[in-house]
């Protein structure tokens, strides 16, 4: 039985089918991506923002209608107006070229980010060479497929640069030719390889080895982060023709470094506004760091796929900002740097491996029942506190189970904290809120007391009856104790023989990991196991009523939605058939509850139920009174009970409605 990894072992201990929470915040975050592109694609994805305008040869042309106050480039002035003053940085800036233009691209591959004269540039590194490329219909899609030999210099860790040259179709792209026109073409350059930092290798050992065994000459580890290039074959480089106006200064750093200013710096009258090119978004949104390749000596040639297309600004927007934040993530904790919500990106890496590898009716259902699961999360939570706070009595509940909870909570809190460079702090944030919620269950049962001990421990936890017991309450803590014994004689060897094995073949970062590991590795196999002993207690007192229904309903609903999850998220087969083992409870609940059936809308022999016990406690603690006029005497015999029932509530006996 391998052990079970951070976030799975963190689902054994929310007692569900073994789904991570990882996964079902990435789950989660799918349902508001897509519901959020929905709505974005009603009310934006249609609208066509162009107006007609006069070109300086008076030709009419059509330009994005949101230009505001700022005249169309080619209308622009040939100078400032009186009194104006010119920003060398420019405040507001509108689309330079009209919709449907024409366009060339050419892209050449080098390993530096210094501009070469295009027509010195060897055939094999122009890897793109595209003419007439239609700048703003949404339905002009290309595809281009090639091979380039990787520079020496990419194989030294060096960076591979792509240089754009974008010229109106007629124009000269290069600007080192003669006659070139910066009003009809432009130059940038963006870098196709990432330095990502390779995650840090923790060291193991056989525990029950030699120590001369285990020693082995080590290398010499450098003190920091070790960064690699790397390479994704897969491109979509969009044009985005619907920006509109932006406020250059305020736009955020993940859109502006795809925004190239007019060259010239061109202002209209008021010399505050400028021009841009159009904006051509190098998408890198799809790229998943497993499909990547690490650049050295042995990759002397690479293939390159480009997707060259018109996408619409939200969408831009959208893409490049989640982008850039993942990037940044791992950024800041290659450098130590916790980010604001935890983690190193992985996460993010998790949400595009689900869109890109389920299929995309089982991804819509899924994104469906997601929601779903997070308001049962929610009730079940909500019924869960509400039972035990409301609970008389002791009878049907087990202790120990309770307390087999909080150590298993426990054990996977502290295996979080031992592999603390794969866990963000949510996960060990929730994971100790589940702690302290199965701590506050304990105390609404029992009296939990620090008293003397005869021991090398002067001091010990004692689990003290909060109450005089009775008869069916004894029989209750009788048959909690008869259960758990089976379940030592079950689990106790089981635990004892996979400790063994681990000990034997696996390999430990020491003691502590070995027995943290095993016992969460137990934990994660034979979690559902605390469930039984309530069954059985269920099946003692041939009665469902002391349980908390509609709690254990919501949480087996999630079961079930989990159990979607597995089967939409690539993993072992065997540990499919794990994410099942839930539900074997659950239906030996659902048969108990119709053998001793339980009117829940009336109060149970064990003093619990009933939907409208709060309405009904209220209306007889309520203070009696009478209506004006209304005789306060009243006879003690039944004629006159009825008589004076029928003057409060204006009903004789037998339902009639009296009448004035």
């Amino acid at each position: 039985m391998p052990p079970p990894t951070a976030p799975a072992a963190a689902a054994a201990g929310a007692g569900e089918s073994g789904l991570s929470p990882m996964i079902k915040s990435a789950i989660q975050g799918i349902a508001i991506f897509f519901a959020m592109q929905f709505v974005m694609n009603q009310f934006m994805g249609k609208k066509e923002a162009t107006i007609t305008a006069t070109d300086s040869s008076g030709k009419a042309v059509t330009v994005p209608a949101n230009t505001g106050e700022i005249p169309p480039f080619h209308a622009r002035p040939d100078s400032l107006a009186d009194g104006a003053t010119y920003n060398p940085l420019p405040q507001r800036i509108a689309p330079m070229w009209p919709l449907d233009t024409p366009l060339d691209l050419t892209i050449a591959i080098s390993p530096t980010f210094v501009m070469e004269p295009l027509a010195k540039i060897p055939k094999e590194r122009r890897v793109v060479e595209e003419m007439g490329f239609r700048y703003g219909d949404y339905n002009e899609n290309r595809v281009i497929d090639t091979e380039f030999d990787v520079p020496k210099e990419v194989q030294n860790n060096g960076t591979l640069w792509a240089h754009f040259y974008i010229a109106i179709t007629g124009s000269k792209m290069d600007p080192a030719t003669p006659g070139y026109d910066p009003s009809r073409a432009y130059h940038f350059v963006h870098p196709l390889t990432q330095y990502i930092t390779q995650k840090k290798i923790v060291k193991t050992k056989n525990l029950l080895a030699a120590a001369d065994e285990n020693e082995v000459e080590e290398e010499e580890v450098p003190t920091g982060p070790i960064i690699n290039s790397h390479y994704h074959p897969n491109f979509t480089f969009a044009f985005i023709p619907d920006a509109g106006v932006m406020t250059f200064p305020t736009v955020q750093p993940a859109v502006r470094q795809y925004v190239h200013l007019e060259a010239t710096g061109a202002r209209d009258a008021t010399g505050q506004n400028g021009w841009y090119y159009p904006v051509l978004f190098v998408n890198t949104f799809w790229q998943l760091k497993t499909h990547m390749t690490t650049l050295n000596s042995t990759v002397t040639r690479l293939p390159l796929h480009i997707d060259l297309k018109n996408l619409a600004n939200w969408k831009f927007t959208i893409l490049s900002s989640m982008d850039e934040g993942a990037k940044q993530s791992a950024r800041n904790a290659a450098n130590g740097i916790t980010s604001a919500g935890g983690g190193d990106g992985s996460e993010f890496e998790m949400i595009k491996e689900v869109l890109l590898d389920t299929n995309p009716y089982l991804l819509g259902t899924t994104v469906i029942v997601s929601i779903f699961h997070m308001l049962f999360e929610m009730l079940a939570f909500k019924s869960d506190i509400s039972h035990y706070r409301n609970k008389k009595n002791n009878v049907g509940i087990s202790v120990r189970s309770i307390l087999g909870n909080v150590f298993m909570q426990a054990v996977i809190f502290l295996y979080l904290l031992d592999n603390n460079e794969n866990t963000s702090w949510m996960i060990l944030f929730s994971q100790g809120m589940g702690i302290l919620l199965e701590f506050w269950k304990i105390t609404t049962v029992v009296n939990v007391r620090i008293r003397p001990a005869d021991s090398i421990i002067p001091y010990r936890i004692a689990f003290e009856d909060k109450h005089t017991l009775s008869e069916t309450e004894e029989k209750t803590k009788e048959y909690d104790a008869v259960a758990f014994k089976y379940l030592y004689m079950i689990a106790v060897p089981l635990l004892l023989a996979y400790a063994a094995y681990s000990l034997y073949y696996d390999t430990h970062k020491s003691w502590y990991s070995f027995v943290i590991t095993t016992l969460v590795g137990s934990v994660y196999a034979y979690g559902f196991l605390m469930m039984v002993p309530s069954l059985y207690i269920n099946y003692r007192l041939k009665s469902v009523a002391h349980m908390a229904g509609r709690a254990m309903t919501y949480k087996f609903l999630n079961t079930f939605i989990d159990d979607l999850f597995a089967f939409t998220i690539k993993m072992p087969t065997l540990h499919r058939l794990a994410t099942l083992r839930d539900d074997v409870i659950f239906f030996v609940y659902l048969y108990q509850s119709w053998k001793y059936k339980v009117d829940y809308t009336r109060v149970n022999e064990f003093g619990q139920g009933g939907d409208e016990e709060e309405v009904e406690e209220k209306m007889a603690n309520k203070p009696l009174s009478s209506p004006a006029g209304a005789d306060a005497s009243v006879g003690v015999g039944a004629k006159e009970v009825d008589e004076a029932v029928a003057k409060v509530t204006g009903v004789e006996k037998g339902g009639a409605t009296k009448r004035k």
